[in-house]
């Protein structure tokens, strides 16, 4: 039980930190588009961190 709520606080302080990095970048006015870029930004973000590297010596 002890995990959940550790991953459940964990998932709601990261979710927290990123609306407030929108808030702070785009302001009010603008906050719901700016939920959509940054959140396409850091989802790519993810997906590339997530490959492997590319090996660019060839093999012997």
């Amino acid at each position: 039980m002890s995990l959940i709520r550790g991953a459940f606080w964990l998932a709601l302080f990261a979710f927290f930190t990123f609306a407030f990095v929108v808030l702070f970048e785009y302001g009010t006015a603008d906050f719901a588009n700016g939920f959509k870029t940054e959140f396409v930004k850091a989802k790519a973000f993810v997906m590339q961190a997530g490959k492997p590297a590319k090996n660019d010596k060839p093999k012997k």
